[in-house]
């Protein structure tokens, strides 16, 4: 594979388009000098802001290597998959995609509407053989530094051969980006004896207890994600995205309180000081914002969803994900490995 890197942006998706994505690129290029970037949307929106972006001095450097592709019209937050993907034409998510299917871009990255961007990606990348369904996945923060969940949101109903699929594509993806050999898998359930959860998860455990090559665990529970138990952490995608949306909700919570905590008195602003450098590492440590980025695994290939509130400096994390996923060429993994997981 050659040292450059070519992505596609949706400049258009998210709470915050192109007046953050576009600072976002800007960072991202000065980071990684391989990365060209394609920016996706409407010309007459995203000129202006690049030129103006540009005219600072330390942007010129990388002038050369970020592009606006012309696209009419951005996929609303509220628009049904089925609505994107009938009315795909024209739209900035649709024609970065595209850009990935026709081989002009290596990776695409979209705040937008994440059913829509499931649906296309699946509609121009198509599945890799013996995966039926994309999975959404991204590290979490753990006891031991990081671990891999999926879905967290992209099926919200799921077969026990689909969780069967989560779980080789999790483990593959671990593999490659975490150069760990054999990771642990754990099945999200309520609870680690064998009669615990309904009969589809009971499938799947057996399922993949059964398969070959998979360092399967067997259950965890909720509070078991963040110990370190486990490398990759399978659940459906209604389980997956409550439980992220809830850790991170805590995660906040815990900030917002030790700021409100130690502003209560001088003393405690005091003392707030002291211990300020062990607090930002553990700020830091839990902070969801520093693993924004989750990718669509299944596809043939590379497609990261950011958070749709991401501000600048979190889009440049979705920006790094997807570096590192075309450095390791992640689908050529998960592809090379399929066969024989799902041969058994």
């Amino acid at each position: 594979m050659s040292d450059s890197i070519h992505i596609a942006v949706d400049a258009m998706g998210g709470d915050f388009g192109p007046r953050v994505i576009i600072p976002a690129c800007l960072d991202a290029l000065k980071r990684h000098p391989q990365l060209t970037l394609d920016l996706v949307g409407q010309q007459n929106e995203l000129t202006p802001l690049l030129d103006k972006n540009l005219s600072k001095r330390s942007a010129q450097s990388v002038a050369d290597r970020i592009s606006i592709v012309h696209a009419e019209r951005r996929i609303a937050d509220d628009e049904r998959p089925s609505y994107a993907l009938r009315q795909r034409e024209g739209t900035s998510m649709y024609k970065a995609i595209s850009l990935v299917a026709e081989g002009q871009a290596q990776a695409c990255i979209s705040a937008g509407n994440t059913g829509a961007l499931m649906a296309l990606g699946r509609f121009a990348l198509k599945m890799l053989p013996g995966i039926d369904r994309p999975a959404i996945i991204t590290a979490i923060p753990s006891s031991s530094g990081a671990s891999y969940m999926l879905d967290l949101g992209a099926n919200v109903d799921c077969s026990a051969e689909h969780l069967l699929q989560f779980a080789i594509m999790g483990s593959v993806m671990t593999q490659a980006v975490e150069g760990i050999e054999q990771p642990r898998i754990g099945l999200l359930n309520v609870g680690e004896e064998e009669i615990k959860g309904n009969e589809q998860v009971k499938l799947a455990s057996r399922l993949i207890r059964e398969h070959g090559g998979l360092n399967y665990i067997g259950y965890i529970e909720g509070d078991d994600i963040f110990t370190g138990k486990v490398d990759v952490v399978v659940c459906d995608g209604f389980v997956g995205n409550i439980a992220l949306k809830s850790s991170e909700g805590v995660a906040r919570l815990i900030g917002r309180q030790l700021r409100t905590s130690f502003a209560a008195s001088s003393l405690r602003k005091f003392l707030g000081w002291l211990v300020s450098p062990v607090l930002e590492e553990i700020r830091a440590h839990i902070d969801p914002a520093r693993r924004n980025g989750a990718s669509l695994l299944g596809l043939q290939g590379i497609v990261v969803k950011s958070h749709g509130s991401a501000n600048r400096k979190c889009f440049g994390y979705a920006i790094d994900q997807a570096v590192a996923e075309v450095r390791m060429d992640v689908p050529s993994c998960i592809n090379r490995q399929l066969e024989s997981h799902i041969g058994g």
